[in-house]
C-alpha cells in the first residue's frame, strides 16, 4: 500500500539464472565440474618460470565454460567455497609434486584463499590437513603460497591472525593480491610477515601511456623492496608493458603477453618450453 515496484523482464531473469547457478553450484564439485587452470609467473630477468598461479574454472555441462568473476562471489555467499577451496589446494599439490621433481630450482604454486575460508571456523584445521597432505607428498611449504586481498587486513580477527601464523611457521609464503586497489595500512606488510605485492592489472594496463600509472609502479617496487617484499606485476599483455616493469625492477610478470591459464597439461608443455630457452 501507498508504494511502487518496479519489475523488468531483465530483473526476472537475472534473478532466475543466479538461483539456476546457486543450485547448479552445489552439484558442481560432485559431478567433476570443476578445473584447475595455471597461469605461469615469469621470473623478468631470466624469462624462466618456477611459479604458477592456480586458477579455478567452471566448465557447466550446459552454459559452457563460466566466469569466476560470476560464480566465485555465489560460492563465497553459500559457503561452498570451502568445500571447492579444499579441492583446489589437493589438485594444486598433486601437480605441485610432478612439477617439483622435473624442475632444477625450487617450485611454487599460488593458491588464492577466500576470505570466507579464513572467517571459517575450522579454518585453521582446514590448513593444518593441507600441511598434513603436501608433507605425505614430499613437498614442504615453501612449494605453496597462498594470496588474499587487502580486505582481508581491513578485517584483521584473532583467528584470520591464527592462520597466518600458521602459515607461516609451515613455511608457506603469503602475497598480497591487487595491491593498490584496497585500503590496508602499509604496517600490516611487516606485522604480517607478507612475502609478495601482486600489482594490480588496472596498474599495468595504461603503463606506456599514463605517466602517472608508470610512477606508482616504480614506488611500489621500491618501497617493497625496501621491506624485503618480492612485486610480481599482473595483467602484464604487451612487451612494452614488460620492459617497463623490468627497467623499474619488478621481480615478477603475470599475464596474456606471456600465456593465457591453461589446463596442467597444457601448461607443463608450454612451461618445459619457456624453460629450456638460453636466458
Amino acid at each position: 500500500r501507498n508504494r511502487y515496484s518496479y519489475f523488468t523482464q531483465a530483473m526476472q531473469e537475472s534473478a532466475q539464472k543466479r538461483l539456476s547457478l546457486i543450485k547448479d553450484l552445489r552439484v558442481a564439485l560432485v559431478k567433476n565440474q570443476f578445473k584447475v587452470y595455471y597461469q605461469p609467473i615469469i621470473e623478468i630477468s631470466s624469462g624462466h618460470v618456477y611459479k604458477v598461479e592456480a586458477l579455478l574454472r567452471w566448465l557447466h555441462p550446459e552454459l559452457g565454460m563460466i566466469s569466476p568473476a560470476e560464480f566465485i562471489p555465489l560460492a563465497e555467499e553459500t559457503r561452498n567455497i570451502i568445500e571447492i577451496g579444499a579441492w583446489v589446494r589437493t589438485e594444486s599439490a598433486t601437480w605441485c609434486k610432478r612439477w617439483k621433481d622435473m624442475c632444477t630450482r625450487p617450485f611454487q604454486v599460488s593458491i588464492n584463499r577466500s576470505p570466507v575460508e579464513f572467517m571459517d571456523d575450522g579454518g585453521l584445521a582446514s590448513i593444518t590437513r593441507f600441511i598434513e597432505q603436501i608433507t605425505k607428498l614430499g613437498l614442504t611449504g615453501n612449494n605453496f603460497v597462498l594470496e588474499i586481498t587487502e580486505g582481508m587486513l581491513l578485517n584483521l580477527s584473532a583467528s584470520v591472525g591464527k592462520e597466518l601464523i600458521a602459515l607461516r611457521d609451515a613455511g608457506i609464503q603469503v602475497a598480497l593480491d591487487d595491491f593498490g586497489t584496497g585500503y590496508s595500512s602499509l604496517s600490516y606488510l611487516n606485522k604480517l610477515d607478507i612475502d609478495y605485492l601482486k600489482i594490480d592489472r588496472s596498474f599495468v594496463s595504461n603503463l606506456a601511456t599514463n605517466a602517472d600509472d608508470l610512477v606508482l609502479c616504480v614506488a611500489i617496487i621500491g618501497m617493497a623492496h625496501k621491506l624485503g617484499l618480492m612485486v610480481i606485476a599482473e595483467g602484464v599483455e604487451t612487451s612494452e608493458q614488460n620492459e617497463l616493469l623490468k627497467q623499474a625492477g619488478c621481480d615478477y610478470a603475470q599475464g596474456y603477453f606471456y600465456s593465457r591459464p591453461a589446463p596442467p597439461e597444457e601448461m607443463e608443455t608450454w612451461m618445459m618450453a619457456c624453460n629450456s630457452k638460453t636466458v
